[in-house]
């Protein structure tokens, strides 16, 4: 439990929208930033979703978190939606199927890509490139102009390549939600 940390550079243009305007006004919103539960404490089973939102920090922790990589490998075997945008597509790196396959072989995708990494001077900082390890796994990663909005569906897994793909991936969730 705890206050969720924000990286200080995701708070400026061009990562931000006017929902990051209402989310810092709601103050219930911010009451749960700062009151979190670690993911390892929520029972994910009863949810009919999972969205992970972007973030360099999660390069370092959910990326190689067994929890994490076993919530996606269980959403994924039951059909159920996983939702990841920006650098969050990062935590698929490492997940595999049960015939030891990893989960991106093959499959279509997106996220942060290089050249938007590289244009904020971030790419020679970060542990690893998102898009050289998803495509070195097997993904057939696609991506648009740097910062256009992008989202990729293929089954159950949809990604969005930068923070200008947030608010339509959550609309293409929504929508399969029903």
């Amino acid at each position: 439990m705890g206050e969720a940390p924000i990286d200080l550079l995701s708070m400026k243009a061009p990562f931000t929208t006017e929902y990051t305007d209402r989310f810092l006004a709601d103050p219930v919103a911010m009451f749960a930033a700062r009151n979190t539960r670690k993911l390892r404490s929520i029972d994910y089973s009863t949810f009919d979703a999972v969205f992970f939102p972007g973030g360099y920090g999660l390069l370092w922790d959910l990326a190689s978190d067994s929890f994490a990589i076993k919530l996606i490998r269980e959403f994924h075997k039951a059909g159920r939606p996983i939702a990841m945008v920006c650098h969050a597509p990062a935590i698929l790196r490492d997940v595999k199927k049960d015939d030891g396959q990893y989960l991106v072989n093959g499959v279509n995708l997106t996220g942060f890509k290089n050249a938007e990494d590289t244009e904020i001077e971030l790419l020679h900082h970060l542990l690893f490139s998102l898009e050289d390890e998803l495509k070195n796994r097997g993904a057939n990663y696609q991506s648009k102009a740097i910062w256009e909005p992008n989202v990729v569906v293929d089954g159950v897994l949809m990604t969005g390549q930068s923070p200008a793909s947030a608010v339509p991936l959550a609309e293409t969730l929504a929508k399969r939600l029903g």
